[in-house]
C-alpha cells in the first residue's frame, strides 16, 4: 500500500478490523516515521493497531492517518502532549474550531517565547565575541562567561 492509496483523512471506516490492514514496515513507509518511533507512540498511547494471531501489528488506513498528522505535528515542533490535544480535536468532529485555534494560538506563544529567548542568547554571544580579542593572547572573556563569571584560577571547591 502506498501513501497514494489511502482514502481521505476524514475516513471513518473500520478501525481495528480493516482487510487492508499492513504491518509497521509498511506503515512505516507510508508515515515516513522509523519503525522505533511508531512503536514508541503506540507504548504512549497515541496509536493503538490491531494485532493479528500471530501477534504482529496490523495497522489500518486511520492508524496510517494518525501517524501521518502526528508525524506532521512533531515536524512543526509540536510536544508528545500537544499531539495528544490535536489528535484529540482531530478525531472528535464535535469540537469547534475555536478549540483547534486556541491550541495553535497557545503554540505560538511559546515558539514567540522561545525567540525572544533565542534572540537574547545570541545578543549575549554577539557581545562576548565583540569582546574576544581573538588574538593568541589568554584573553578569554567567552570562557569567562560561561563559566558564571570566574576564571578557572579562582574557582574553589
Amino acid at each position: 500500500m502506498t501513501f497514494h492509496q489511502l482514502e481521505a483523512p476524514n475516513y471513518d471506516g473500520p478501525t481495528k478490523h480493516e482487510d487492508n490492514a499492513v504491518n509497521i514496515k509498511a506503515v512505516a513507509d507510508i508515515s515516513q516515521l522509523p519503525a522505533k518511533t511508531i512503536r514508541y507512540y503506540e507504548d504512549i498511547g497515541l496509536i493503538m493497531p490491531s494485532r493479528a494471531r500471530n501477534g504482529y501489528r496490523r495497522y489500518s488506513t486511520r492508524d496510517a492517518h494518525k501517524l501521518i498528522f502526528i508525524g506532521r505535528a512533531r515536524t512543526l515542533g509540536f510536544t508528545i502532549q500537544d499531539c495528544r490535544i490535536v489528535l484529540s480535536l482531530y478525531e472528535d468532529k464535535s469540537y469547534a474550531s475555536a478549540d483547534v485555534k486556541r491550541v495553535a494560538q497557545e503554540y505560538v506563544g511559546r515558539i514567540e517565547e522561545k525567540i525572544g529567548e533565542l534572540k537574547s542568547v545570541r545578543r549575549t554571544l554577539r557581545d562576548l565575541v565583540d569582546t574576544c580579542h581573538g588574538a593568541h593572547r589568554p584573553d578569554y572573556p567567552i570562557l569567562v562567561d560561561l563559566a558564571g563569571g570566574q576564571e578557572r584560577e579562582h574557582l574553589t571547591i
